[in-house]
Formats: structure tokens, C-alpha cells, sequence
């Protein structure tokens, strides 16, 4: 066992120890300590703890991260929060309830394995863990929720499911075109708000007075019903797709796969491998399953890639996600969904216009800095949910409030907000409110706000 110590300063923020070095667990090591918190790192790559730890300033060891001995070195006895992100379901919760009996620590485990996936809420209640997060499922959630609405090109739920933001592209034609915010969401009939504009490269918080152009990606919050027919009203189509097509039988698929089938989708998977392609046909037997190289452009042709409504290549080569990406759009009006898990060339994969692009590490993490926020924050409000917005330069956070605050039981008019912020939704005993200045913040709401801050952990914090 080796440990690796970078200067570390003092810190008002949390003891956190991430076991596993790997994709998620690097950006995680990225996001959190840039929030202030200490972070060790435990890991058996000497390589990976190495690099972390001259990159961040983090404690890097080298070992089992199940290990007591490990862990007693990453001082687990004193620490906040451990997250357990290896390759390994079974060590991450063997790492979390090592730690739950030798510290007072909450756990996080991610668990990845489909046999596991009908049973995290038994294992989260079970083992007394925090959270137990599966990537491949959430991000087959994500690509579900585009495909029943292909318009989109991307979708944040907030409010438990009960209101989306919706991001999309406005073309040309649009009725939108060089309106003021406040004529296209001023209706009566229209019950949302356009909560963000991208243009070039730059990200507007909107007023009533700013203008919508053509080619603006727009973020707009919505009730879930109402979403539909905002979008319905100015032009763009609100239906699910009949069918998708699928390159790669890994997990995500496996689980966007079951989805899909459940709501009436007609999904066709092209798998390479013979052995997973007899597993998934067991496995799926209402999908259509191809023994055939997904990456050859005349199996594509042949399988009818011209003619679909969808197309999502879930290949674990972002490369080959993306080129498979570029030739569907060339070839067809499929709706393309892109999976990269890299983001080391985000910029130049954004500057393709693949549409919509998911990152799943990035759906692990913000699930994770939510629940750290929320645990930094012990009084008062609490963090429900967390995005990073407009390529991570600017957050929605959903807010729970606990307690009568300067923010509470006055209308919104009368409170001074910092600039670059919009409260854009708040959900009351089940009710969707846009809120206008008249509207008050009460115990009891959720709160979304949209702001270009960074690292708010209270509602308070929106105060100027």
C-alpha cells in the first residue's frame, strides 16, 4: 500500500474517500474537489492514483479500497461520505459496508449488473447505504425519455418526474423567431418558461425583454403535460418514435431495450458478438435481435437504417458511436441519440452537431454532487436534484424548503436575487407553478432554480 499526499489546504467542506480511479471516479475527484471538499482516492492503479493526485489537490492510495487496513489509512473513521465507483459491483458494496461498520459515514455504491437492478432499493435499505446508482440505467432512462420526444435534444426531469426541461433547436421558420420571450411565453395558454438561451457560445439567463433567434438552442420548464403543447403550439412534433434501431447489446442497451419494449417502441439490436446476441434474445424475446457488425454501413442498409425513426449506437467505442452517428444523419431522418463516455474532446464532439449526446459518467456525478450538496447542507433546504446545464456553464438545482427563510412567504418581487439566476419552477403538493413576482416560496415547495453559479448548497444562497 502506497500513499500519495498533495498540499491540502483547509477546507470548510466534507471528508470524502472515492474507491476506484476510473471514469467516473476521476470526475468526481474533479467536480468535488473544485466544490472544496477533501477528497482521497483509493485504488489498486498506481498509475491512475498517481495522476489524480499530482492533478487535484487530493490524497491518492494505492490498495483495495474493501480493504480495513486501506481504509483505516484514508482515516474512515473521520470521513462524510464514501463512494465506491470500481468495475466491481460486489466490492463497491463490500467497500461501503466495510465502511458503514467502522465509521459513521453515509455510502454511495454504484451497482451495474441488470441481476442487481430489480433489487437496489433492497440492497440500499439492506446494507443502509445512501445511494446505490447504476449508470448504464440511468442513461438508458435519459435516451428513453428523447425518444418520447424526439424533438428534444435533451431532458432534465424535476419535481419527482413531474415537470421536464426541455432543450431544442429553433429553426428558422419557427413563429418564435425574433419574438420576445415575454409575447411567446406571456399566453395564458401557455404555462412555462424559457429558462435558457444558448447562442454561439454563449449562455443567456433570460428576461421577459430578450429575443429568441433563429438557430438558438432553448431550455424551456414546463409541467410534463404542458410541455407538449408548448411545443405542439409553436411547431414541432410531440410523438413518441414507432421504432429504434440499436448498435451494441451492452447493458444500456439491455435496459433501454426493456424499456422501449414496455412502451410500445419496436426495437431491432445489432450485436457482434454471438454469444451476447443468443443471451439478449433470451433475455428480450419481444425485441428483434441481429447476430451482425453494427459498424458495417451495408448491414445498416440492410437492417433498414434508411427507414427508421431512431437510431442509438451503444457501442462501448465512442469513436465508432460517433461516426455511426455522422452516417445515420447522412442517410436518414432518424432521431440519433450519441453515447460518449470521454469527454476529454467535448468541445470538438459539441462542434459536430450529433444532436443529442449522453454522457453517462456525468449522470452518475450529478446524481452524487446532488446528495453531497444536500449533505453539506444538513439544515434548512436540501438539494433534490441537480443538473449541469449548457456544457456544465450553469446549474438547475431543485431546492426542497425545510423552514421559513428571508426567501419565504413574500412575493418574489420584493426578493433581491443575484444576477444570472431565474427561479423557473416550484412544485406544491403536487401542483406545477411558474412563478410570476406575485408568487411566494412556502415551507413545504420545491424550488427549481437555473442559475450560471456555481456550488450553491441553500436556497438561501440565490440571495444577493
Amino acid at each position: 500500500m502506497s500513499i500519495f499526499k498533495n498540499h491540502k489546504e483547509d477546507h470548510k467542506g466534507l471528508n470524502i474517500i472515492v474507491v476506484g480511479a476510473g471514469k467516473v471516479g476521476s470526475t468526481l475527484v474533479e467536480q468535488l474537489s473544485k466544490e472544496g471538499h477533501d477528497i482521497t482516492i483509493i485504488d489498486k492503479n498506481k498509475t491512475r492514483v498517481e495522476a489524480l493526485s499530482g492533478m487535484y489537490d487530493v490524497l491518492g492510495i494505492i490498495g483495495n479500497g474493501a480493504s480495513l487496513t486501506v481504509q483505516k489509512s484514508a482515516n474512515v473513521a473521520d470521513a462524510d461520505l464514501l463512494i465506491a465507483v470500481t468495475g466491481s459491483d460486489e466490492l463497491n458494496l463490500l467497500c461501503c459496508t466495510v465502511a458503514k461498520h467502522v465509521s459513521g459515514c453515509s455510502a454511495i455504491a454504484r451497482v451495474r449488473t441488470p441481476d442487481y437492478s430489480e433489487e437496489t432499493e433492497y440492497l440500499r435499505s439492506k446494507l443502509d447505504l445512501a445511494m446505490v446508482i447504476n449508470p448504464e440505467l440511468e442513461a438508458a432512462r435519459e435516451i428513453a425519455r428523447l425518444l418520447y420526444l424526439p424533438t428534444a435534444l435533451e431532458v432534465d426531469t424535476f419535481a419527482r418526474g413531474r415537470a421536464d426541461m426541455i432543450r431544442f433547436k429553433v429553426p428558422k421558420e419557427s413563429p418564435m423567431v425574433n419574438n420576445q420571450i415575454a409575447n411567446i411565453c406571456g399566453d395564458s395558454k401557455t404555462v412555462g418558461l424559457i429558462c435558457g438561451i444558448e447562442r454561439n457560445d454563449e449562455v443567456i439567463i433570460p428576461s421577459g425583454a430578450d429575443v429568441v433567434l433563429a438557430g438558438d438552442v432553448v431550455s424551456f420548464i414546463s409541467s410534463r403535460e404542458e410541455s407538449k403543447h408548448f411545443l405542439k403550439k409553436f411547431g414541432f412534433e410531440t410523438r413518441s418514435v414507432k421504432n429504434t434501431m440499436i448498435v451494441g447489446g451492452g447493458r444500456a442497451s439491455f435496459y433501454l431495450t426493456k424499456q422501449l419494449i414496455s412502451a410500445g417502441i419496436e426495437t431491432k439490436i445489432i450485436e457482434n458478438n454471438v454469444n451476447r446476441a443468443k443471451e439478449l434474445t433470451d433475455l428480450l424475446p419481444e425485441a428483434t435481435i441481429i447476430n451482425a457488425d453494427g459498424t458495417d454501413m451495408e448491414v445498416l442498409k440492410e437492417e433498414g437504417l434508411e427507414y427508421v425513426e431512431s437510431f442509438v449506437p451503444l457501442t462501448g467505442i465512442d469513436e465508432e458511436n460517433v461516426m455511426l452517428t455522422l452516417h445515420a444523419r447522412q442517410v436518414s431522418n432518424a432521431k440519433v441519440i450519441t453515447k460518449v463516455n470521454r469527454t476529454a474532446f467535448k468541445n470538438v464532439i459539441n462542434s459536430l452537431d450529433l444532436g443529442s449526446v449522453i454522457y453517462p459518467r456525468y449522470i452518475t456525478s450529478e446524481a452524487i454532487i446532488a446528495y453531497v450538496r444536500a449533505l453539506k447542507e444538513s439544515m434548512g433546504s436540501e438539494i433534490e436534484t441537480l443538473y449541469h446545464l449548457f456544457d456544465s456553464r450553469a446549474e438547475g438545482i431543485e431546492f426542497n424548503v425545510r423552514e421559513n427563510s428571508k426567501l419565504t412567504n413574500k412575493p418574489l418581487k420584493d426578493i433581491k436575487l443575484k444576477k444570472g439566476l431565474l427561479i423557473a419552477l416550484i412544485s406544491r403538493k403536487g401542483k406545477i407553478i411558474i412563478p410570476t413576482g406575485n408568487d411566494e416560496i412556502m415551507v413545504g415547495d420545491s424550488v427549481v432554480i437555473i442559475t450560471t453559479h456555481t456550488g450553491f448548497d441553500r436556497i438561501e444562497d440565490i440571495l444577493a
